[in-house]
Formats: structure tokens, C-alpha cells, sequence
């Protein structure tokens, strides 16, 4: 078997409502070359190992007592394996089997170097795998937005339902302060949703950025949640045409009773 086995880390596809997913499956291949690892438990890995490229990833994964991946959402993240193996072949592509997820948690802010070292067997650190300081870095610039972005999502949804409840009202009523209250609500929603939205495709951009470009010679990648992305971006997108049929309701209704007015004068003529 070879010292050093350099592979690229097989990129996960996109799973609903995650908000990005870390491959961690290729994780500790560079320790392989156990001439630049001092744990002794790390320069016993490379004899146990044996076996096709699935198995000595999978090798390596069991020995470091590590997860194949690691996904983050709004409120927790999950953990599991890749089945048959994390590489693709001819035939297969590799399928998640996610095994346990964190409790749901407000102002929940994932950091995946201390999920991973929580996992990690003792006599091993992610110093002895050459952690990237940089991952830690940008998941740590990120936490307070990631906790403002929850806050907003609130009320975002706060104003959404009650958008959806002024709708409801706002048809069945014939005056204009129904148009402008549920104006006001579709607007606040708006703007919430928008600036979470915006949020949430910067970190996503900056973690996974700093992931792929600082992790892939450790055997690190990440992959942005792109339903999410399209779940929250949608919702931006239908406040914002709620707010302007609201708009446009508050002005067809001030032209309709200048209408009925101006008939009204011509008919006492």
C-alpha cells in the first residue's frame, strides 16, 4: 500500500435544508505517511489497514473514530457514513446514511472542530491531522451572523404567518387600511427574510470557500446546501411580490372610490 494515498475528497451532493455539509471521509489520509506523524496510535493505522481504496478510507475513518460527514442546519447538524464507501465508481455512487443528529437548539452555531475532536479517539488530536487554523477561523468569524440570521428568520416567519392571516381578512374587507397593514406586514417580512437570506449565502460562500481551498490536502471538503439556499431565497421572492399586490391593492382601491365620486357628482347633474 502506498505511503500517501492522494485522493481528492468525493464532493457531496446537496441535501434539502442543510445549510452546508462537510466531507470528512478522506480525512487522515496524509497521516499515512507516518514519518511526519509523532502519536503512536496514528504510526499504527498504515499496518491495520488493508484492502481496496474504500476499505483503507474506511480504515482510516473507523481508527480515527471519526464520521464520513458532518452536516450543518438552522437548529443542529447530523453525522453518518457514506454506504457502500465515500468514492464513486462505475456502477455506484455513494449514498448517506446519517446515523445521529445533534438536539435542536436555538441560536444553534455549528463548529465542526469541536464536533470532530469530541470524536476523535484519545492519544489523537487534529493537530497530529493537520486541522487546517483556518476552518476554525471562518466558522468562528461567523457565529455571531449565524445567530443574527436565526433572529431573523423569526421574524420573518412571525411576519409571514401574519401576512398570511391579513390576507385572508384583507380580501373580505372593502377599506384601505387593510392593504396598508398587510403592506406593512409583507414589507417587514421581506426585509427580515431578504437580509437572513443574504446571510446565509455569505457564510455559506465563506465556509465552504475556506473549507475547499485551506482543507483539500488533509482530505477536507465541503458543499453548500443549495435547496436551502432555494427554499429561502424563494420565500424573499414571494413577500416581496405580496408587498407590491398590496401596493398595487392600496391604489386600485383609492382609484375605484375616485371613480365612484367622480360618477356620483356627474349623476347630479
Amino acid at each position: 500500500m502506498p505511503a500517501h494515498l492522494d485522493l481528492a475528497p468525493y464532493k457531496l451532493p446537496s441535501k434539502p435544508v442543510q445549510f452546508f455539509e462537510l466531507n470528512t471521509s478522506m480525512l487522515g489520509r496524509t497521516i499515512l505517511d507516518t514519518s511526519k506523524s509523532s502519536s503512536s496510535l496514528l504510526n499504527s493505522i498504515e499496518n491495520n489497514i488493508k484492502g481496496e481504496v474504500n476499505d483503507v478510507i474506511a480504515g482510516v475513518a473507523k481508527a480515527l473514530n471519526i464520521h464520513d460527514f458532518y452536516s450543518a442546519h438552522l437548529l443542529n447538524y447530523c453525522e453518518g457514513y457514506f454506504t457502500p464507501g465515500p468514492l464513486a465508481n462505475k456502477t455506484v455512487d455513494p449514498d448517506k446514511n446519517v446515523t445521529q443528529c445533534s438536539n435542536r437548539t436555538a441560536l444553534f452555531h455549528f463548529d465542526p472542530t469541536a464536533a470532530i475532536q469530541k470524536e476523535l479517539k484519545p492519544g489523537i488530536s487534529l493537530a497530529d491531522l493537520r486541522w487546517p487554523s483556518a476552518i476554525k477561523d471562518a466558522v468562528h468569524t461567523v457565529e455571531i451572523a449565524s445567530k443574527a440570521m436565526f433572529v431573523l428568520y423569526c421574524v420573518g416567519a412571525a411576519a409571514t404567518g401574519l401576512a398570511l392571516a391579513g390576507a385572508f381578512f384583507g380580501v373580505l374587507s372593502d377599506g384601505r387600511a387593510a392593504p396598508l397593514i398587510n403592506n406593512a406586514l409583507a414589507s417587514l417580512a421581506l426585509l427580515a427574510l431578504g437580509i437572513a437570506s443574504a446571510i446565509a449565502s455569505v457564510i455559506m460562500s465563506k465556509v465552504v470557500h475556506e473549507v475547499n481551498k485551506r482543507g483539500n490536502d488533509v482530505g477536507i471538503s465541503a458543499s453548500k446546501g443549495k435547496t436551502f439556499l432555494g427554499m429561502t431565497w424563494a420565500a424573499t421572492i414571494l413577500m416581496a411580490i405580496a408587498a407590491v399586490a398590496w401596493i398595487y391593492e392600496f391604489v386600485a382601491h383609492r382609484r375605484r372610490q375616485t371613480s365612484y365620486v367622480f360618477e356620483g357628482k356627474k349623476g347630479r347633474y
